[in-house]
């Protein structure tokens, strides 16, 4: 072990009181660094009997050095006040209070994406303005799939909701398959036309734009806002759209579902039917999405869109310079 690593980790091995855990794992540390009688390192059994700890826990620790060496020694992703006020030597009531001035929050973590695509702020040009001031004598729809969504049933009886005590449903399920919903929502008025399939191809795809041919007036010209999947694209599509001519896609950047409102609507879906619902067959999962499609519809709700393509992207931008230290 390297002469600087050692004297850390004996410094770490004295901890007492705030840090045992950090002390115990410098304390394997440094054992299985020591030789024993036979010119050997010491086995693990010998320094889990020396501890009073398993062999599991030595072999842990000891490949976690191995692999990551002393930033390998922490017992989490991100510090805890409890955590930092023990490595820092602060009380943890001073720890709080520094990051709530600071507004800092690491037990919170989000997603993200920065789309690479090269034609990304014509894109978004292209989506936002036709939420902001769409065309007239035609609708814009937002259209996507939701694919695999899974009939399952818990394995035992959900568990009502009683005063002082939430539902309660088992962890575990049967699952009893799949559909794919694909669905466009009208960005004006906000009401969804859908159609299920137990496949999730272009075959599909272009049954659904035909669904829409049939019910959408004549009159109206047709903007569908899509992503980049590759069933939307494909020959078949370039053709049944060559044949209607009313009819013209707009797709959003790569990686930026965020731009298409349907994600939204989708979101509403899961939350207020598929995600507690409990369905023993495809067939009764498709029945209640198509009631709940139905319901939605005798008052349906549009998403008011007010960002202009440039505030998002200047948005976009400034949160790029903030972060100009990560590689973006």
């Amino acid at each position: 072990m390297e002469a600087g690593v050692g004297e850390e980790f004996s410094q770490l091995a004295g901890l007492q009181g705030e840090g045992p855990a950090l002390a115990l794992r410098s304390r394997i540390v440094l054992a299985c660094a020591e030789i024993d009688g036979d010119g050997l390192p010491r086995s693990a059994s010998a320094i889990a009997r020396e501890l009073g700890i398993t062999t599991q826990t030595v072999s842990k620790w000891r490949a976690r050095f191995l692999r990551h060496r002393l930033d390998g020694m922490g017992d989490a992703t991100h510090w805890s006040t409890r955590s930092m006020a023990a490595k820092t030597g602060l009380s943890q009531s001073t720890v709080s209070r520094i990051w709530r001035a600071f507004g800092l929050q690491p037990h919170r973590a989000e997603t993200f994406k920065l789309s690479t695509d090269p034609f990304f702020i014509d894109k978004v040009h292209d989506v936002v303005g036709l939420y902001l001031d769409p065309p007239e004598r035609a609708l814009v729809l937002c259209v996507d799939e939701k694919s695999q969504i899974q009939a399952l049933d818990r394995s035992q009886p959900v568990l009502p909701m009683m005063p002082g005590v939430p539902e309660r449903a088992s962890h575990d399920y049967l699952r009893a398959g799949t559909t794919t919903l694909f669905a466009a929502l009208d960005a004006a008025m906000g009401k969804v036309i859908g159609s299920l399939h137990r496949r999730h191809r272009a075959a599909e795809f272009r049954k659904f734009l035909s669904k829409l041919d049939r019910e959408i007036p004549a009159g109206l010209n047709v903007h569908l806002i899509c992503d980049n999947y590759v069933t939307h694209k494909t020959e078949s599509v370039r053709r049944w759209l060559l044949a209607h001519p009313r009819f013209q896609l707009h797709f959003t950047p790569t990686g930026s579902s965020w731009l298409n409102l349907v994600e939204r609507w989708f979101a509403e879906l899961t939350n207020k039917k598929l995600r507690r619902g409990v369905h023993r067959s495809v067939q009764a999962l498709e029945r209640d999405i198509r009631n709940w499609i139905a319901t939605w519809n005798d008052n349906p709700r549009p998403y008011v869109w007010t960002k202009t393509a440039d505030q998002i992207l200047e948005s976009l931008a400034a949160y790029r310079r903030r972060i100009n230290d990560s590689g973006h």
